[in-house]
């Protein structure tokens, strides 16, 4: 199933005007996929730019066109890793770094997404880009399948880094399989599937619902005065205390305002919430 073919499944289900989620899952991948609701889209990109946590299988010796289980094989070689050898690898792999996006991606270059022209055998300039990795951990390893905790930026291709630790000891790697367990605020472990949400009627449904501050709640709180919260949502700028330069996400007695961009001591409106949202 897609990410938009969930989407719309879920939008039916609470006959919703307007519908969104916050970030595609491959077709291999499965996990959280957290979906939005009327006013609560606007806020979706901000989640975007969250923090994402998956747990992956990479499978050694084999590597694939697509550098995932979806493409065909390339190459196979012999698996002679130890534990901790793989273990100071993913050591390595953790920190800020240059990630070159892989061929078969949706990124666009003049127009037209990456895995158009590696369909035609046609390479174009892929310029590396910054990513972070929070965390790598060995779940578990039984060769040639390494199951591996991945904490990481927005941007990051897993593929690709699946891949790349496999170069690193030698063998080559791809991905195998791909689950997201969390996304910003959200984990798996709250989610809902959809044979449970399906079986319920309309008031639990809608017992699922989570306010639209969960969208924002990775970013700083400013606590904005209620002589300056209307200014704030007719989009003028309002004072930011002691918030550094950044995204913030604007409160006043504990209702979300919007998103601001602080600058110069100054709390710029980004995106604002009616007084009665949807």
């Amino acid at each position: 199933m897609t990410s938009n073919a969930a989407l719309m499944r879920v939008k039916r289900l609470y006959n919703a005007e307007k519908a969104g989620h916050t970030g595609t899952l491959d077709p291999l991948a499965s996990g959280l996929l957290p979906i939005c609701f009327g006013s609560a889209t606007r806020f979706a990109q901000f989640l975007l730019e969250a923090p994402k946590r998956y747990t992956t299988t990479v499978r050694f010796g084999t590597t694939t066109t697509t550098l995932d289980a979806e493409g065909e094989v390339v190459a196979s070689r012999a698996v002679d890793v130890a534990a901790d050898a793989l273990r100071d690898t993913l050591a390595r792999f953790t920190g800020p770094q240059m990630q070159t996006p892989p061929a078969h991606s949706a990124l666009k270059f003049e127009g037209r997404p990456y895995y158009d022209y590696a369909r035609r055998g046609v390479a174009v300039p892929r310029a590396p880009r910054p990513v972070v990795i929070h965390a790598l951990r060995l779940l578990q390893w039984q060769a040639p399948d390494a199951i591996i905790d991945v904490e990481c930026s927005k941007g990051t291709y897993v593929r690709v880094l699946a891949a790349d630790i496999g170069e690193a000891l030698g063998c080559g790697a791809h991905l195998a399989a791909l689950r997201r367990t969390a996304s910003g605020g959200f984990d798996i472990a709250d989610a809902v599937d959809f044979g449970a949400l399906e079986a319920m009627d309309e008031a639990a449904r809608e017992g699922c619902l989570k306010p639209v501050d969960v969208l924002v709640r990775h970013l700083p709180a400013l606590r904005v005065a209620t002589d300056d919260a209307r200014r704030f949502r007719h989009g003028g700028a309002v004072p930011a205390g002691a918030c550094g330069d950044g995204l913030v996400a604007a409160y006043e007695a504990g209702t979300l305002l919007g998103i601001a961009e602080v600058s110069q001591g100054l709390a710029n409106p980004r995106r604002t919430i009616s007084a009665a949202p949807a």
